[in-house]
């Protein structure tokens, strides 16, 4: 599960609404996840795999991003895409990234091995649709780590995991931010420093 892609995958608390158009044909999705090189989406609208279609969307108040993408694969109504974008896109694309990370509506999880230890780090929301990645990490991947430092938002099922991880894996607190904090002391848990294994 460790983080192999050239750009790394934001996943959405709400997904984001995208139109779309091929061939004179139109229609809408959502967005489920999105990187710098492309992103993935589900969608009524039949696609063709191999061609290019246009895109716009935009990321919880960013501005508009409206560009081409090639459609890479399909499985049912779920399309991976990968962008044609310049340098103009890319930075719009960048920025809403940043943006919807900072306010907590957008998530990054991924793996990495520091000194012989694997953590899991997330940044943005530690939110609901983490939770088949986080529980991976921690039942197949055998992360001893946590570095929650970069999160701005947790909701319920985020408290939920943290606790599951500290109590049945026993999974130490690297790293965590002021919001992950006030969460963790609202569940009325002590710091969550635990000793690393």
């Amino acid at each position: 599960m460790s983080e192999q892609r050239r750009h790394q995958r934001i996943r959405f608390s709400v997904p984001p609404l995208i139109r779309l158009g091929q061939r004179g044909q139109r229609g809408q999705g959502e967005l489920e996840n999105l990187s710098l090189s492309g992103l993935m989406f589900r969608t009524p609208l039949v696609l063709n795999v191999g061609e290019t279609f246009g895109c716009e969307f935009s990321v919880f108040g960013s501005p508009l991003i409206d560009m081409p993408a090639l459609a890479v694969s399909h499985v049912g109504n779920l399309y991976g895409a990968r962008f044609q974008a310049g340098p103009i896109s890319e930075l719009l694309i960048r920025d809403a990234i940043a943006g919807a990370i900072a306010c907590g509506k957008a998530s990054i999880l991924s793996i990495h091995d520091l000194d012989g230890r694997r953590v899991m780090r997330v940044s943005g929301g530690l939110n609901h649709c983490l939770r088949s990645d986080f529980m991976h990490g921690l039942s197949k991947v055998g992360v001893v780590g946590l570095d929650l430092s970069g999160v701005t938002d947790i909701d319920s099922v985020g408290l939920a995991l943290c606790l599951l991880a500290a109590e049945q894996y026993r999974v130490a607190f690297d790293k965590h931010s002021p919001c992950f904090d006030a969460a963790w002391a609202g569940a009325g848990r002590n710091s969550p420093d635990i000793a690393v294994p």
